[in-house]
């Protein structure tokens, strides 16, 4: 049991890796300069690559004699974890964290016909070629080091994921707390004084990190303290 865990965990961080590297790859290119800084948590992998990548390798692996069916169900299976996904964190912190609107055939923002395309593709060459590899890599893995490897980096993941999910948590509970009135004032007033004490763009590096993650980021609540952040922090990039 242990080993099954430790080594699903393995798979799921190493496609988390991978996708992050199809990030960088891809947001760099359609920069036209390097991207190193993506992702929803701190540390360099994508968890909705690697959950998705898990759900193709329990689901499709057994249809991979049909190359059609394997790139249908691939489309269908990443772009409903993207849809839940950008669906969920809206909702929890009112920010559309990428919207597709400006792409023909998309679904409230959230997805998008190319992107679909794309999944496909990856879903075939995920399946014929990079999970085969891995799991051929894994299985030549001593019991003990697979042990000692998964659980190092899980401790690290879940560490992250703390961090993310408080620092999150904290924005989105300072916005709950003044609702109910108009506190503009006072909130400026607070997240300028926490950016007063950072340097850079002068805000915490968690902030940073998402704005220059999510540069496009969409905050769907004015008052929300990160849409206030983003806002100064444009203003103070214009004065530069």
């Amino acid at each position: 049991m242990l080993d099954t865990v430790c080594c699903v965990f393995l798979l799921f961080i190493i496609y988390s890796f991978f996708g992050y590297i199809v990030e960088i790859i891809n947001c760099s290119f359609n920069s036209k300069k390097l991207v190193l800084n993506r992702g929803f948590f701190l540390g360099p992998y994508l968890p909705i690559y690697g959950i998705s990548c898990l759900l193709m390798g329990s689901f499709i692996i057994r249809y991979k004699s049909d190359f059609l069916t394997v790139f249908v169900m691939s489309a269908f299976v990443c772009t409903t974890v993207e849809y839940i996904t950008s669906y969920v964190l809206e909702k929890i912190f009112k920010a559309r964290w990428w919207d597709y609107s400006d792409k023909k055939f998309n679904l409230e923002g959230r997805v998008c016909l190319g992107n679909a395309f794309l999944f496909g593709i990856g879903g075939v060459l995920f399946t014929y070629v990079l999970n085969p590899l891995v799991v051929s890599m894994l299985d030549k893995l001593p019991t003990l080091a697979l042990r000692i490897i998964a659980i190092v980096l899980m401790v690290i993941f879940l560490v992250d994921v703390v961090i993310t999910i408080t620092t999150l948590y904290q924005v989105k509970v300072s916005t709950i707390k003044f609702k109910s009135r108009d506190v503009t004032a006072e909130l400026t007033k607070l997240i300028r004084e926490e950016i007063a004490k950072k340097r850079d763009i002068k805000t915490n590096f968690f902030v940073r990190h998402m704005l220059n993650a999510f540069p496009w980021i969409n905050i769907s609540d004015y008052n929300n303290p990160l849409s206030k952040l983003k806002r100064y922090s444009i203003k103070s990039k214009k004065k530069k």
